[in-house]
């Protein structure tokens, strides 16, 4: 499975956060901070948009650190992705993610 998949299947080589991060871009994290600020109804500063992957090593932003209730779970079954678990097409966790995401569906069958 490609390291850029997340636990949850999204694709993070087209996430902002990881392309604002490797391109050092103020004005995109400045965009994507405002877009999760309103998605989340949570403050997200432009400064905390910093992040190299889910799965890979290096930076990570808050929410992907330690508060993604899906990648804690991945990590903690020692899971390369939510495709591996047989609990994926009923799991709680990740069904927002997956039920509304068809690439993502497919990239945890993959």
């Amino acid at each position: 499975m490609k390291e850029f998949i997340a636990y949850c299947g999204l694709d993070c080589e087209k996430c902002d956060a990881r392309i604002a991060t490797l391109n050092n871009d103020n004005e995109l994290r400045k965009k994507v901070a405002a877009e999760w600020t309103e998605l989340n109804h949570v403050e997200i500063t432009p400064e905390m948009i910093n992040c190299a992957g889910c799965r890979v090593e290096g930076v990570k932003s808050p929410f992907c650190d330690s508060m993604c209730e899906i990648r804690q779970c991945g990590l903690s079954k020692k899971f390369e992705t939510c495709g591996n678990c047989g609990e994926l097409m009923t799991c709680g966790k990740v069904k927002m993610i997956i039920g509304n995401n068809k690439e993502a569906l497919e990239n945890l069958r993959g």
